[in-house]
């Protein structure tokens, strides 16, 4: 099976086969990486993202995975979606929350009643650090991968890392969870991706 590297590289040459076969590779972690957050729209941000990858790949040098650029593209177009919805253009992403920018937010799909209380969780903690626990976590990133998604230096995201597990604890615990459920919950996180994955 070809890397990531080698459709990228063919793709950029012409091969519309090589781009096709890298957007149905990643095509679910992407739609995935949007249901936690703005799940209603989670198909059409899915959609703009691959646009705006094929609009931007020229400029794509390869200095990092084209995981990480994908995701980057993402998590903007993210940002862009709660600017847009707020029409606020100053949002803190490192203080807000999806719970708070979604004035309406859907009712998020879980298999198991622990599952429901951890997607809850994670809405009530700030986007930024959401999205570093799940890249990290689910989508299985590397730290070096969840610093160029979110444009931070790699030395400061294993704090990062560190602050979003203790958030996503205080709101476990202030959910109802017992120090051990939220123990139980916090190692357990690797083990929910597909599950989570498979929600919708």
């Amino acid at each position: 099976m070809l890397s990531d590297a080698e459709l990228l590289q063919s793709w950029s040459q012409g091969d519309t086969d090589a781009g096709e076969e890298l957007f149905e590779r990643h095509y679910e972690g992407v739609a995935a990486f949007f249901r936690t957050k703005a799940r209603d729209h989670a198909a059409e941000l899915s959609q703009k993202t691959f646009l705006a990858c094929i609009e931007s790949l020229p400029r794509f040098r390869g200095e990092g995975s084209f995981r990480s650029y994908l995701y980057g593209i993402a998590y903007r177009q993210l940002q862009r979606h709660y600017r847009n919805l707020s029409r606020d253009e100053r949002i803190d992403f490192g203080l807000s929350t999806v719970e708070n920018l979604d004035p309406t937010p859907s009712k998020i799909l879980a298999a198991e009643d622990d599952e429901q209380q951890l997607l809850a969780a994670l809405r009530r903690i700030p986007v930024e650090h959401q999205v570093v626990l799940e890249l990290y976590y689910w989508q299985e990133l590397t730290t070096a991968q969840c610093a160029e998604v979110l444009e931070i230096p790699h030395s400061t995201i294993k704090s990062r890392l560190q602050r979003a597990r203790k958030l996503l604890e205080e709101q476990l615990e202030a959910g109802g969870q017992s120090p051990a459920q939220v123990e139980e919950t916090l190692s357990g996180l690797i083990a929910w991706s597909e599950r989570v994955r498979a929600q919708a």
